[in-house]
């Protein structure tokens, strides 16, 4: 699964935010780390964060590019299943009707 992230570093809190829409129409993520982004220390507080939050294991998550911006994709390798449905009633994800 890929997994588009706005990461905004030096934040007051480590957190996971609500879903974000750029000026291009494009989702993220956002997450708030309190690690600064120098020596891949905020790249690496947000594996652990993602990590910690949804309960994967950090080798179940990788940065496929982004790595030295804020906006970045995650790989994410659900082992033991389930991620989805954990993220949807995460992030409150409703079906919307198509008409």
């Amino acid at each position: 699964m890929r997994l588009r992230v706005r990461l905004t570093p030096r934040a007051g809190t480590d957190r996971i935010g609500a879903v974000v829409i750029d000026d291009a129409g494009r989702a993220a993520l956002k997450i708030h780390v309190t690690a600064a982004p120098a020596d891949g220390k905020a790249n690496a507080a947000l594996i652990d964060l993602v990590a910690r939050s949804w309960k994967l294991p950090r080798s179940a998550i990788a940065i496929a590019s982004g790595l030295t911006g804020r906006v970045k994709t995650l790989t994410i390798t659900d082992t033991r299943g389930g991620l989805l449905d954990r993220l949807a009633a995460r992030l409150a994800i409703k079906e919307t009707p198509q008409t």
